[in-house]
């Protein structure tokens, strides 16, 4: 039977705690076999629509009880107080268009995620550790931490599924943060967004990074979601087209 299991982890840079939802493949429990792992930020949105911030998650209990890969999925529950979780999820200084802008605590996020969520998981749970196995996903500003997850540290995340990521403001950074590491070329990274959520310079901001990740030799999808809008329902959609991309091609 598939679980979903939730526990809470200390988050020291708020000094308070986060969840992780937990899913575990039908048979964990009646096996001795180990699962890659895939983890998501904004892990209340991925499995109950009860629990996603709109009332509509992304489905993905229902795609991996029946998608031939067997494999465990960690979601990252942000802070739901005030403008938090753009804190948490922004690796850059935001810029405010009225008051002032902020420097993001997205990088120390990342290290969280790094030092402290991935070993607690391949230490509780039967996990191939290595990177090959691991990947890391997110929407909006969890897909802009998916894009620096994957160049920062590559020595950990081979996939990335980076959907609708909010790069409006620093996608010159970004581009510079791939360009200064030095990532495998059998990095694989799905990119996308909608044609209904996209303002003017949306697709010139994912042809730069595109063309970085060409660089290294990576593999890059990138897709463009037609009448996609900016949200969980739509998201949903896209699910099976980047796992089969970054994990069964």
């Amino acid at each position: 039977m598939t679980m979903i299991l939730k526990e809470k982890r200390y988050f020291p840079f708020a000094d308070s705690t986060r969840r992780l939802h937990i899913y575990l493949p039908d048979d964990y429990y009646c096996t001795k076999e180990r699962y890659p792992v895939m983890y998501y930020f904004d892990g209340h949105n991925l499995f109950e629509n009860q629990e996603a911030t709109y009332g509509t998650c992304w489905g993905l209990k229902e795609f991996h009880d029946s998608w031939p890969k067997k494999m465990i999925i960690v979601g990252i529950e942000c802070s739901h107080e005030g403008n938090q979780r753009l804190v948490e999820y922004c690796p850059y200084y935001f810029p405010r268009r009225f008051g002032k802008g902020f420097l993001g605590t997205g990088r120390e996020t990342l290290k969280w995620l790094v030092q402290d969520v991935k070993p607690y998981i391949d230490t509780a749970f039967r996990t191939y550790s290595h990177r090959e196995a691991t990947g890391i996903a997110g929407s909006s500003m969890g897909g802009l931490m998916a894009l620096c997850a994957i160049s920062e540290y590559n020595e950990i995340f081979s996939k990335a599924a980076c959907v609708s990521s909010a790069i409006g403001f620093c996608v010159y950074q970004v581009r510079k943060q791939i360009r200064n590491h030095t990532l495998d070329s059998n990095t694989r990274i799905y990119m996308s967004y909608g044609t209904k959520e996209s303002r003017k310079k949306t697709e010139y901001n994912h042809s730069l990074l595109v063309e970085a990740f060409m660089e290294q030799e990576c593999c890059v999808k990138m897709y463009v979601q037609e009448n996609g809008v900016h949200c969980e329902r739509d998201w949903n959609k896209q699910v099976s087209i980047y796992m089969n991309y970054l994990w069964m091609e």
